[in-house]
C-alpha cells in the first residue's frame, strides 16, 4: 500500500512538473508572437495616427500576464489554496452523483454488461 502511494505521488509531481514545463514552452512562443505584435501595432498606430490599432494590445496583456503567472509565478500556489479551501468549506460540491461506488455497485453493473452482452451475441 506504502508503495502504491509512493508511485501515485510520484505520478502526480510528474505530471505537475509536465504542466509547469509546458507553459514554459508555450510561453516563449506566445511571448515571441506578443512582442512582434506589439511593435507592429504601434509603428502602424504611430504611421497612420490611428491610436485604436492599439487596442488589440489589451486583451493580448492579460494573456500573456496568465502565462507568464502559470509559468513563473504563483498561480499554482493559488490554485492550490483555493482547491484546499474546496476541500475544506464546501466539500458537498465535491459529491459523486449516487455517491462512491461501492464493490456491490460495480459488480451490479458488470454483470448487467455480462449479460447485455451475451444477449446481444444471442
Amino acid at each position: 500500500m506504502e508503495r502504491q502511494m509512493v508511485m501515485q505521488n510520484q505520478m502526480r509531481e510528474r505530471q505537475m512538473a509536465m504542466q509547469v514545463a509546458w507553459s514554459r514552452e508555450f510561453l516563449k512562443y506566445y511571448g515571441t508572437f506578443f512582442a512582434l505584435a506589439t511593435v507592429g501595432l504601434t509603428v502602424g498606430a504611430i504611421k497612420r495616427r490611428k491610436p485604436f490599432l492599439l487596442a488589440p494590445i489589451v486583451p493580448l496583456g492579460f494573456i500573456m500576464a496568465y502565462q507568464v503567472d502559470s509559468a513563473y509565478g504563483t498561480l499554482i500556489y493559488r490554485v492550490r489554496g483555493e482547491a484546499e479551501s474546496i476541500m475544506t468549506s464546501d466539500h458537498d460540491r465535491l459529491d459523486l452523483p449516487h455517491g462512491t461506488p461501492t464493490f456491490e455497485s460495480i459488480e451490479k453493473a458488470r454483470r448487467a454488461r455480462s449479460s447485455l452482452a451475451s444477449f446481444l451475441e444471442k
